[in-house]
């Protein structure tokens, strides 16, 4: 199984807007544009709202025969590993393995040395075609990224071998997630982690690395623009290289995690991988359930009590909702409107406030962060919120639509 050049995970949190994404998808088609969907929700985002993950492939077949999508499309099962890993296994066939937790445990002594002896041709300088001046790779250096990401790729093998064994050889997409780390990796550490995946034999595809820079839930990317483009370039030259020294799939390429709202960097990452005719995967998390509450919100009624109450109680539940995401966001909390302020707002104000639009004066990215991470609260409301997203679909259609290939697919890959 081979994944396109170009894709884009989408996420949805309650399982209603598998039709309205893939219709931007079409739409991009017709436009030119080739971008295939991955359907993607991880499995704390599962235990938040009571899904599953066959929810996810019956929505995403659901939504292929009914608009005729003849391209290839996939199911993610997000940011796994050992522990949850086989929830996953029978419904998904895209698995990105996370191996946040494990970064910084030692391997035994000899596991280390083994791998010293493997990269052992590389140390030295090291020349990568595209990247001007070469880098010095030191045993020291081997070994300290061995010390930090080695016992994470070898459980990884872990990972990728179990769901092998279920699923057969390349039955499946292979991602390695590396992101969540607490500094961007330079182009010999990404080389050198290339190398462990590969004694691992994983045949990976896709891997997300971390860049420098803030990149928080839903919106743009807060960091050096002109370093993010040097790392990322470099990046992409680091993957071309491994492509032909380690033997991955030709198709190898960079994830963008957190990568919905990074409206900054999007000339620069399309810039690029037209420069390099490269492909990428960008994660748009849950752009989608913002979407759902900008047009519950723009319907008026009930849509927009609704909207209202989940901020109100966010705020009120504020330490506990961003407690899982403190990494990957940054509210200020003096620049979030009180709830007597919001419960007044009209339907302009809320939408306003809440969409992605520097240009509109009420845009607030704190007030968006807050409700960005707040989504188990509309859980909560069960069939309340359900029935209020089918009452009022065709608004939240045309946001989610929208909001896909006008702020994202044509930006990235048109």
């Amino acid at each position: 199984m081979q994944i396109p050049k170009h894709t884009l995970g989408v996420g949805d949190r309650f399982g209603h807007q598998g039709q309205a994404q893939l219709k931007a998808f079409l739409a991009a088609r017709g436009q030119g544009i080739d971008v295939h969907p991955v359907w993607n929700k991880s499995n704390r985002e599962h235990d938040l709202i009571g899904s599953n993950p066959e929810e996810v492939r019956i929505e995403a077949k659901n939504a292929v025969e009914s608009l005729g999508w003849n391209g290839a499309y996939f199911v993610d099962a997000d940011h796994i590993n050992l522990k949850t890993v086989d929830r996953f296994i029978e419904a998904s066939d895209f698995f990105t393995v996370d191996v946040a937790d494990n970064v910084g445990k030692s391997s035994p002594p000899q596991v280390t040395e083994q791998f010293l002896a493997i990269v052992q041709p590389y140390l030295g300088l090291l020349t990568i075609p595209g990247i001007p001046a070469p880098f010095a790779i030191t045993r020291e250096l081997a070994r300290a990224t061995a010390d930090k990401f080695l016992f994470a790729i070898r459980t990884a093998g872990q990972i990728y071998r179990h769901v092998e064994s279920r699923k057969g050889r390349n039955r499946f997409v292979t991602e390695i997630s590396v992101d969540e780390t607490d500094k961007s990796q330079t182009p010999v550490e990404l080389f050198l982690i290339l190398a462990m995946i590969a004694e691992e034999k994983i045949p990976a595809q896709t891997i997300a690395p971390k860049f420098t820079g803030r990149f928080n839930k839903g919106v743009d990317y807060t960091g050096d623009m002109s370093q993010f483009e040097k790392e990322f370039e470099e990046d992409l030259n680091v993957l071309a290289f491994a492509i032909r020294e380690f033997g991955f799939p030709p198709g190898l390429k960079l994830s963008v995690h957190s990568g919905s709202d990074k409206f900054s960097l999007y000339p620069i990452i399309r810039k690029l991988i037209q420069k390099r005719n490269a492909g990428l995967h960008v994660k748009t998390a849950g752009t989608t359930w913002l979407e759902e509450l900008i047009g519950l919100a723009e319907s008026g009624g009930e849509g927009l009590a609704i909207a209202k109450e989940i901020y109100v109680k966010a705020l009120c539940q504020f330490p506990k909702l961003i407690r899982p995401y403190a990494t990957v966001i940054a509210i200020d909390t003096q620049q979030l409107p009180p709830a007597t302020e919001v419960v007044a707002w009209n339907s302009d104000k809320f939408a306003g406030t809440l969409r992605h639009d520097s240009r509109c004066p009420d845009y607030n990215p704190h007030f968006r962060q807050l409700l960005h991470v707040s989504f188990k609260l509309a859980a909560k409301m069960g069939s309340r919120y359900t029935k209020a997203l089918v009452a009022n679909q065709p608004v939240i259609e045309r946001n989610v639509k929208e909001n896909l290939i006008e702020r994202h697919i044509k930006p990235i890959f048109g």
